[in-house]
C-alpha cells in the first residue's frame, strides 16, 4: 500500500501536473475564442487534430523525461518538441503554398534523432543541421517571385524563419552542454 503511495506521488509531480494542464488550457482557447469571437471556426475534427498534435508531443516529452535524468537534455527536447510544433501548427495556419518546405524539416529533425539513437552529442549535431536546413528553406522561400510579390513578405519570410533558427540552434546548444555533463 505504501509503495503505490510513493509511486503515485512520483507520477505527479507539481511539473507534470503544470505541463498537462497547460496542454488541456492549449487545446480549450479555441472553444473559449469560438464564443467570443466569430472569427474561430472549429470543427470536433479540428479538436481532435489538435488534441492528437498536442496529447502526442506530451507523450513524447515524458518518455523523454524518463529516459534521461539530464536537465539539459529534457530543456533540448522540450525546445524541439515545441519548436516542431509550432512550425507544423503556423504551416497549417498560413497555409500560404511553402508549408511542404518547413514540414520537412520536422521530419528531418525525427530522422536525425533517430539516427543519433537519441544521444545527446548526435542530438546536437541533428538539431544544428535542421537550423542550417531551416535557414536555406526561409531564404528559399524569401527569395521566391511569390514571395517578392508580397509587400514585405521577403523580411516577414526571413523573420520567421530566423526565429525558428534561434529554436533549433538553442535545443542544440541544450543537447551539446546534456552531452558534455555525461562524459
Amino acid at each position: 500500500m505504501a509503495g503505490s503511495i510513493e509511486r503515485a506521488a512520483r507520477l505527479w509531480t507539481p511539473w507534470r501536473i503544470a505541463r498537462w494542464t497547460a496542454a488541456l488550457v492549449l487545446l480549450l482557447i479555441p472553444a473559449v475564442m469560438m464564443r467570443v469571437s466569430s472569427d474561430w471556426h472549429w470543427s470536433v475534427g479540428s479538436f481532435a487534430v489538435a488534441g492528437i498534435i498536442i496529447g502526442g508531443l506530451m507523450l513524447l516529452y515524458e518518455l523523454a523525461e524518463r529516459a534521461s535524468g539530464s536537465r539539459a537534455y529534457r530543456a533540448g527536447v522540450a525546445i524541439v518538441l515545441v519548436t516542431s510544433f509550432l512550425t507544423v501548427w503556423t504551416t497549417i495556419v498560413r497555409d500560404d503554398g511553402n508549408g511542404i518546405g518547413f514540414l520537412l524539416l520536422v521530419v528531418t529533425a525525427a530522422i536525425g534523432a533517430f539516427a543519433a539513437w537519441f544521444r545527446p552529442a548526435g542530438m546536437a549535431r541533428a538539431m544544428l543541421g535542421v537550423a542550417v536546413m531551416q535557414a536555406l528553406v526561409g531564404i528559399a522561400v524569401a527569395t521566391a517571385p511569390v514571395t517578392a510579390s508580397v509587400p514585405d513578405g521577403s523580411v516577414r519570410a526571413l523573420v520567421f524563419s530566423g526565429f525558428f533558427v534561434v529554436l533549433w540552434l538553442i535545443s542544440a546548444l541544450c543537447f551539446r552542454a546534456a552531452a558534455r555533463g555525461n562524459r
